[in-house]
């Protein structure tokens, strides 16, 4: 028995050694064309179900109670106090969604076989689908948040990489950075989860992690579940992370099917499973969890009636189901949102593998007509039309004031230092001048004859101490300083004003924030 719980590993590794081994076939050029084709998927459906009938094994001796919920093979990272175990937590929940995930990228696997046939990226598609998969099973099997974190991430990457699947065209690449970007905000709440439940617990491992924060204040337990909360609501694209879903449709058809419709927009609906006890003991984050997955249910809802296209269509409405599942996490109703998990997954994953077989059925039919309650409102199905401007709004919060950051630093360099960098003829006319009227002035070479008895280094400090001095002194001292000094105090008071505007502006709000943050940090 101890055999196979720690055979455990094989469940993540034998997905992610298919991906390595097309990757290096592409690389090496051995995996190239259509011919190579059914070598690519045969690799990839022979790792992807020996993986599934591993977890689908360990599911069922779980369910007979002949398996440890947790076991450990060996420390991963050791620095002083901080230790990372290589863990995995074998309990009924994350077995059941490992044998899932298998089960769905098998079938999304077979399906692309025929799908993406003849595409330019298959062998391409086939790596990035196998390291997913393999992310996904590490994400739900992981027995600490810092393996948890691993495969978050390598599957955010493996989502990026497949919304720009078509990376030649500006939609599609532009489309995986907006959703890359905003997944990056979610991982920002997972670290700082993280660093705040050592400090406090000491503990990383999910169990003792999780019985530790049951021991702090309320504030800390409120904390924590927030930044954790904030990292689901990123990954499952709740209000106001919303509007990237959207946009991820851009990718093929099998990616958005696995992706968004079955595994990955489900991510944060399982952390905030495994994060049970932590919810049920911070009242304040349960309520905030209520609210944003009822928005996001409305939103998805609402947002969904206006829609003429199929993978739009279902985008929102898998947006209104798993808005459903955070309520029913921060109402209390932990049993209900995991069988919703799991039924929504399965469905809507087909779902999305029907929809070309749709399209072709209702091809030249008309869309379907919105309700009449809808169509009678203009505001309402204006709003529903435009997705409630949640996107624009984002912008306008958020990317502008960054926007327009990065465009005064462009200006600064342009009008600062490139002059300064690139344009040193001026500057050394202006000092050559000086130092010939101080030749002339006072009768001492300043140039080349002053230095031809010292030499070097030596004679060029000499010099451009003495060109200095000499400024300094027909500036300040013989003109006058009383007057210079007024009007360089009053250039200096124009520019703090000028300053105060700007750092009162959003942007620079946003790069003080970031900087605190990193200097807390």
């Amino acid at each position: 028995m101890a055999l196979l719980e720690k055979a455990v590993l094989f469940v993540p590794l034998l997905p992610a050694a298919a991906g390595l081994g097309i990757g290096a076939g592409i690389a090496s050029g051995r995996l190239d064309g259509e011919s190579c084709e059914c070598l690519s998927a045969r690799l990839a459906r022979a790792a992807l179900g020996a993986s599934g009938l591993l977890a689908s094994l360990l599911l069922g001796l779980s369910l007979a109670s002949s398996l440890d919920v947790r076991t450990v093979l060996g420390a991963w990272l050791a620095s002083a106090d901080y230790r990372v175990l290589l863990s995995f937590q074998l309990d009924r929940l994350s077995l059941s969604l490992s044998a899932l995930v298998a089960l769905m990228a098998y079938l999304v696997a077979r399906f692309s076989a025929n799908y993406m046939h003849r595409e330019r990226g298959f062998h391409r598609f086939f790596l990035v689908l196998c390291l997913f998969a393999g992310a996904m099973q590490l994400l739900v099997l992981a027995g600490n948040p810092v393996l948890t974190f691993c495969g978050w991430e390598l599957a955010g990457v493996c989502s990026y990489l497949l919304i720009a699947y078509a990376y030649d065209r500006p939609v599609a690449a532009g489309n995986a950075t907006r959703a890359f970007v905003t997944n990056r905000i979610g991982d920002a709440g997972f670290i700082l989860a993280i660093a705040l439940s050592f400090a406090w617990t000491g503990q990383l491992e999910w169990p003792k992690l999780l019985a530790g924060l049951a021991l702090q204040a309320p504030e800390q337990r409120n904390l924590v579940a927030a930044c954790f909360l904030l990292a689901a609501c990123a990954k499952s694209a709740q209000v106001p992370f919303a509007p990237w879903l959207s946009r991820a449709m851009e990718g093929p058809t099998p990616s958005s099917a696995i992706f968004y419709g079955a595994l990955m927009i489900h991510a944060g609906v399982y952390l905030v499973l495994r994060l049970e006890p932590l919810f049920a003991q911070a009242p304040a984050a349960s309520a905030l969890m209520a609210a944003a997955g009822l928005l996001t249910a409305l939103y998805g809802y609402l947002s969904g009636l206006s829609q003429t296209d199929v993978k739009s269509a279902l985008v929102f409405s898998t947006l209104a189901q798993v808005g459903l599942m955070f309520l029913a996490c921060g109402l209390g109703f932990w049993q209900l949102a995991t069988w919703h998990l799991f039924a929504h997954a399965i469905v809507r994953g087909y779902q999305f593998l029907t929809a070309p077989a749709l399209m072709h059925a209702i091809s030249g039919l008309p869309s379907r007509p919105v309700p009449a309650w809808l169509a009678g409102s203009r505001t309402l199905y204006a709003a529903s039309l435009n997705r409630f401007w949640l996107e624009a709004l984002g912008d306008r919060a958020a990317v502008l004031p960054v926007q327009r950051l990065a465009d005064d630093f462009n200006a600064f360099e342009r009008q600062v230092l490139d002059r300064v960098v690139d344009a040193p003829a001026p500057a050394v006319q202006a000092l050559a001048a000086l130092a010939n009227w101080e030749e002339q002035r006072v009768g001492v070479p300043l140039g080349a004859e002053a230095s031809q008895g010292i030499g070097g280094l030596p004679a060029w400090i000499v010099s451009n101490t003495a060109g200095a001095l000499h400024w300094f002194e027909e500036r300040w001292v013989l003109q006058g300083i009383g007057l210079d000094l007024w009007r360089e105090g009053r250039r200096f008071g124009h520019s703090l004003q000028r300053l105060e505007t700007l750092l009162a502006q959003p942007r620079y709000l946003c790069l003080v924030l970031l900087v605190s943050l990193f200097a807390i940090g």
